[in-house]
C-alpha cells in the first residue's frame, strides 16, 4: 500500500453470484458493513450512496463501471468527515475472479492525491468490512466489530 492506493485481496468460499449479491444488496450490506447500506441502481452513471443507520449519507459518488458478477467501479467521496471530503473523489474497484472452490476478491481504492488521509482511513476500514463479509458468506455470521457503525 502507498498513500494514494490501498489494495486488499481475499479468497471467499462462495460463488461469484453470491458475492456480487452481498456486495450490492442493502440487506446483505447491513449485516457485515456496520449496519450501513448502499443506495444505488447499479447502472453506469447512476448515483451511489453509502447510508448510515440514521439515514445520513456517509459516502457518495456514482457507478463508473458495472459488469455483474465480475467487476464494479465506483467514483467515491467521503461526505461526513470534512478533512476527507475536501480530498475529493476517489475510485473503488471490485474485481471478482473464480478460483478453485472460492472467489478471489480484489478491492483497490485509490485517489490522485499524495499523502491522502482518505486512503489512510479506508486502509483501516476495508480489512474489517471485507473480513466480516468473508465470515458472513462462509459461516453465516459477520464479525462482531463490523456490527456497530463508527460514526
Amino acid at each position: 500500500m502507498n498513500d494514494e492506493r490501498f489494495v486488499y485481496v481475499t479468497y471467499i468460499r462462495t460463488t461469484p453470484e453470491r458475492l456480487w449479491e452481498a456486495l450490492t444488496t442493502p440487506e446483505f450490506n447491513r449485516k457485515y458493513w456496520h449496519g450501513t447500506w448502499q443506495d444505488c441502481e447499479w447502472k453506469v452513471g447512476s448515483s451511489w450512496k453509502l447510508m448510515f443507520t440514521d439515514g445520513r449519507v456517509a459516502d457518495a459518488g456514482e457507478v463508473v463501471e458495472v459488469d455483474p458478477p465480475r467487476r464494479l467501479v465506483l467514483k467515491w467521496r467521503n461526505e461526513f468527515r470534512p478533512e476527507l471530503h475536501e480530498e475529493g473523489f476517489s475510485r473503488a474497484t471490485f474485481v471478482l475472479e473464480p478460483a478453485p472452490g472460492a472467489v478471489k476478491l480484489t478491492v483497490t481504492h485509490e485517489i490522485d492525491r499524495p499523502h491522502s488521509k482518505f486512503i489512510e482511513a479506508v486502509s483501516n476500514g476495508w480489512p474489517a468490512v471485507l473480513s466480516s463479509l468473508k465470515s458472513l458468506l462462509e459461516t453465516g455470521e459477520p464479525l462482531e466489530p463490523a456490527r456497530a457503525c463508527p460514526q
